[in-house]
């Protein structure tokens, strides 16, 4: 048993994580007051966090990591797995898509070149309500746009 110096609890060893500082190797605050200051912590450093988090993703051999990942059977299953629950979240973007490539094969919509630079595009749907409305983007582009969406205060 031991103490967390945070809520005061005496709790089982196996309630805290192992620190090999620690004179008997565990933390010494409980693995759910850990878990709320590193929560409190993200919320307050928000801006800071995710700006760290993308510095950190675009590290060459996490990206090579990340493309080796994705061609394992497991890394297959994850990507299924989001593509479903996507699906479920946003039921009209799913439907928006099936559209637009159903139209494309049919020959009723034709794919453009990007509106800003001229390479490869993909489908954005400013409104998902008018499926076959959309801008040709490539995909930095693309992503731009969602970007500067995300930033407009709602």
């Amino acid at each position: 048993m031991k103490t967390c110096f945070k809520c005061l609890q005496s709790l089982p060893l196996e309630a805290f994580y192992k620190h090999s500082a620690m004179g008997d190797g565990r933390l010494g605050k409980c693995k759910e007051c850990t878990k709320s200051d590193v929560k409190k912590h993200r919320l307050e450093n928000l801006e800071r966090i995710r700006a760290y988090d993308k510095m950190r993703g675009s590290i060459p051999h996490r990206v090579a990591a990340r493309k080796e990942y994705a061609k394992t059977e497991a890394g297959r299953a994850a990507h299924r797995k989001a593509l479903k629950v996507s699906k479920e979240r946003f039921p009209e973007r799913a439907a928006a898509r099936y559209k637009v490539s159903n139209a494309i094969r049919d020959g009723r919509l034709k794919r453009l070149p990007c509106l800003v630079c001229g390479d490869t595009a993909e489908a954005h749907h400013p409104d998902y309500s008018r499926p076959l409305d959309v801008m040709w983007l490539c995909q930095p582009h693309h992503k731009e746009t969602h970007a500067l969406v995300e930033l407009e205060p709602s």
